[in-house]
């Protein structure tokens, strides 16, 4: 999947996707107002293009680590095709005048009204008269930051790629070149929601059932009786572990956010999935590095827990928990701080390819058709 002819068939395509006219090259500076509709659920976001330099200088902030082959594979493709495919997801604390900007602007007849293949409905508004562009312009100068909330390789193979650009332009002003800016959709936290991110263990370490239990309490856990009934957490701090057979509730009897000292504890050991990682994982089952041990899987989104239950299979350990909130991610990004892998999953995820960017020619891709279709924002 990391052959060169992977790459260049990407760029071949989207060649092809101009040419036909699939993908419009919209020459006048816009944002867009993008609305995505699931099972009752909305949220509208803002299509711009957001500074390199608030990346790198911490204005968009971070929680999660990336992957080298993972950020290499997004360069190369960012490379190849000369173009940003797929936004960075971003969410900002919510702003009343930024809402009223948007409800005005989704008065008008939509650009684009369609259902994907998830069901997802997807609405696409364009904002182009010079008033309301400036008028969106000059409240986000007024939003002191953003947060990534899905996209983490996105933005780290954009921003080095972009980086790598500006390096070989040298002295040359900064801010005025397509590659000093990154393809975003900015939502209000509010309108987020985040799904469970539940762990599926295909053993049980060795340990007889008697013998987890008391591990269990030994790490501060209540453990429940041995029931039929499937959990799903319900609240922060409890825990549904299928194992045995059977079904129990796990209730972690410690978590306490203050430290002896009246101040606040680190707000990455307060997650639920922390404390699963450190309390459970590591030491009872003996999996330290989830990124790589072989022994351990994920589930996030709407997944039922039996569902769950059933990828652990009969000898291992499923474990379901309570989505993390905006609250907390963000408290772990202000803190400059790191979540555990698979702490979040964000649902409806954004389409690829719905709004492109060009930051720079690619080489086998014409200059008049490396377009940045349907996203040229002055933002």
């Amino acid at each position: 999947m990391y052959a060169p002819e992977v790459y260049a068939k990407a760029a071949e395509l989207l060649r092809d996707r101009v040419a036909d006219g699939t993908l419009l090259h919209d020459g006048t500076p816009c944002y867009y107002l993008y609305r995505l509709r699931q099972e009752g659920h909305e949220q509208v976001g803002i299509v711009a293009a957001c500074a390199l330099d608030d990346y790198t200088g911490g204005v968009i902030r971070r929680h999660e680590l990336t992957h080298p082959d993972k950020e290499l594979d997004r360069v190369r493709h960012i490379e190849a095709t000369g173009c940003q495919t797929g936004p960075i997801y971003l969410a900002y604390r919510d702003d009343p005048t930024l809402e009223a900007l948007v409800s005005a602007a989704m008065g008008a007849s939509p650009l684009y009204d369609f259902d994907d293949e998830q069901g997802v409905c997807e609405t696409i508004w364009r904002i182009a008269r010079p008033a309301a562009i400036e008028a969106f312009r000059m409240m986000f100068s007024y939003v002191p930051c953003a947060y990534i909330a899905d996209g983490h390789h996105r933005a780290a193979s954009a921003a080095r790629v972009c980086q790598e650009m500006r390096a070989a332009k040298g002295d040359s002003a900064m801010g005025v070149e397509a590659c000093d800016y990154l393809l975003c959709v900015l939502f209000p936290t509010s309108q987020l929601t985040i799904k469970p991110y539940h762990r599926v263990v295909f053993d049980t370490g060795g340990l007889s059932e008697d013998a987890f239990v008391s591990a269990l309490e030994g790490e501060g856990f209540c453990v429940g009786a041995r029931q039929d009934a499937s959990v799903m957490p319900s609240q922060p701090g409890r825990f549904g572990m299928h194992s045995f057979g059977a079904w129990r509730e796990l209730t972690f009897t410690k978590k306490d956010r203050s430290t002896p000292d009246g101040g606040e504890t680190d707000p990455v050991d307060s997650l639920d999935v922390s404390i699963l990682q450190n309390r459970v994982l590591s030491p009872i089952l003996g999996i330290d590095d989830p990124r790589r041990d072989a022994r351990i899987s994920f589930v996030g989104g709407m997944v039922s827990a039996d569902d769950v239950a059933a990828q652990a299979g009969e000898s291992g350990t499923a474990f379901t928990l309570f989505p993390t909130s905006m609250q907390e991610v963000m408290s772990v990004a202000d803190a400059e701080l790191l979540m555990p892998p698979k702490s979040t999953w964000f649902e409806p995820k954004l389409s690829s390819g719905l709004f492109i960017r060009r930051i720079g020619r690619a080489g086998n891709i014409p200059e008049v058709t490396a377009a940045d279709s349907r996203q040229d924002s002055s933002e």
